[in-house]
């Protein structure tokens, strides 16, 4: 097998036309690592100047009431993956900018496609569009005349005769060509390396060897299919039109069509009706800038009958706040409702998608290289959790001050001093951990074995039919 794998890359090598292409291809995918790791550099100092220009604005605050300060509020910008410059998933469309206030969970806003002037159908220049796309279309190109072309010549029957079994001829072949698709994404991978040395962790080294293991996977399935064909077929021209057919089916129909039936199984509310829903439901609740509401009375003889006294004037505390309080609660339980049911349908849809791997080994390389990269919508809605935790957590500190800091209910003129809002802790985002993430897309990683699997059989199966020609 070693020699035929020997013979098949020396063929390569001398190949004018090989060599040509493999030097500009190779040129490409240095340039898009390059690109990609500016443009991602870029992106966090840009956050990193954003976070700080917006904290430094929030501890600058010299004198201010806490709840005027809760609708002042603040702004989270999501932190920019080092590992988005080798595949950035869904960062591009999902924004990157919220605003953190009392009173309303917002969502996430400014996407980077929406302010680009021209969008792609495959998006920017990026090493994970080459190495989904373009490397696979190189080893079809590569691999659908390996066996016929043996035929042809009759160079076949001879090594046959030599002892070589036709197992090992198909295997060793297939082989050949997958390392030509191992290569370029080690190359990809040893530069992105040299470009961040600094700044690699183990938790990246992880990810990274998942990315690898992914691909690799997929290119031997793409490279093991296309020499099936060409064992399987007499003319080299069928071989490539199959596997040309197969590998549009699994790029390009098929996510479409099983995304598109994903939505339809589990299906989102409009902006217009989520909307709707969550403002009915608000409306069902305390309304803490409305003393005379209902709920807001009735919260009042409670706190009033706590404390044992008649009037509002003689509590030590400032009831203003506890309603204020009592009005986010309540739209806590109305976030949690609405965000949360949208949550459970996105993670669903994710299941239903996943489990279009049965049908295209692509749709789970996706899913893996999107999720190890740590750019997936998995990440994305643990980003927005996060936020959501430290506005309530910020909210309560302002609306706590309101009520315990010596103010009295009704004198809004009082304001709170600079070293409060100083005091007021500023957002950390903590990475979703490898362990969560391998075991949300193991699903993917078995799929591809799967697909392994049927690529290894259909090489015995085409050894079979070497040995009948």
């Amino acid at each position: 097998m070693l020699q035929i794998i020997k013979n098949e890359w020396r063929f390569l090598v001398r190949s004018h036309l090989f060599l040509g292409i493999s030097i500009i291809f190779v040129c490409t995918l240095i340039l898009s690592v390059f690109l990609g790791n500016y443009q991602t550099q870029k992106q966090k100092q840009s956050h990193r100047n954003a976070k700080n220009h917006v904290r430094q604005q929030w501890e600058k605050i010299d004198q201010l009431n806490p709840h005027s300060a809760a609708h002042y509020g603040t702004y989270i910008f999501k932190p920019s993956n080092l590992l988005s410059s080798l595949d950035e998933g869904v960062n591009s469309v999902t924004g990157n900018v919220l605003r953190v206030e009392g009173h309303v969970q917002n969502e996430i806003t400014y996407s980077e496609a929406s302010q680009i002037q021209a969008i792609s159908r495959f998006g920017k220049l990026k090493s994970s569009l080459l190495l989904q796309y373009i490397v696979p279309l190189l080893l079809i190109f590569l691999a659908f005349n390996s066996v016929s072309n043996e035929k042809q010549s009759g160079r076949l029957k001879l090594m046959v005769l030599q002892g070589a079994k036709p197992f090992q001829i198909i295997l060793s072949k297939t082989v050949a060509v997958w390392l030509y698709g191992v290569s370029l994404l080690i190359l990809v991978l040893v530069v992105y390396g040299t470009l961040n040395i600094h700044n690699l962790t183990s938790e990246i080294l992880i990810r990274t060897i998942l990315f690898f293991i992914s691909y690799i996977l997929y290119y031997f399935i793409v490279s093991g299919f296309t020499v099936f064909f060409s064992a399987r077929w007499h003319n080299a021209t069928l071989a490539l039109t199959s596997m040309m057919s197969i590998w549009i089916l699994w790029t390009i129909f098929l996510p479409n069509i099983l995304m598109s039936s994903a939505e339809k199984w589990h299906p989102l509310p409009s902006r217009y009706e989520f909307k709707s829903a969550m403002k009915e439901d608000r409306s069902k609740g305390l309304d803490g800038h409305n003393p005379t509401d209902n709920r807001a009375l009735a919260l009042k003889q409670r706190v009033l009958k706590e404390y044992g006294v008649d009037s509002l004037s003689q509590l030590p505390i400032n009831f203003d706040g506890i309603r204020m309080q009592a009005d986010e609660d309540y739209g806590n339980s109305v976030w949690d409702k609405h965000f949360g049911n949208n949550r459970k349908l996105l993670k669903k849809q994710k299941r239903s998608y996943q489990l279009g791997g049965i049908l295209s080994p692509f749709i789970s390389l996706q899913n893996t290289s999107m999720g190890f990269m740590g750019n997936d919508n998995l990440h994305h809605q643990e980003f927005l959790l996060q936020v959501e935790s430290y506005r309530r957590v910020f909210i309560k500190m302002l609306n706590d001050k309101q009520t315990y800091g010596g103010s009295k209910t009704g004198n809004w003129g009082w304001k709170e001093d600079n070293a409060f809002f100083r005091s007021v802790p500023d957002f950390k985002y903590t990475p979703t951990t490898i362990s969560i993430v391998f075991s949300n897309y193991i699903l993917d990683v078995i799929l591809l074995v799967f697909w392994l699997v049927i690529v290894l059989i259909l090489i015995i199966l085409g050894a079979k039919k070497i040995q009948i020609v």
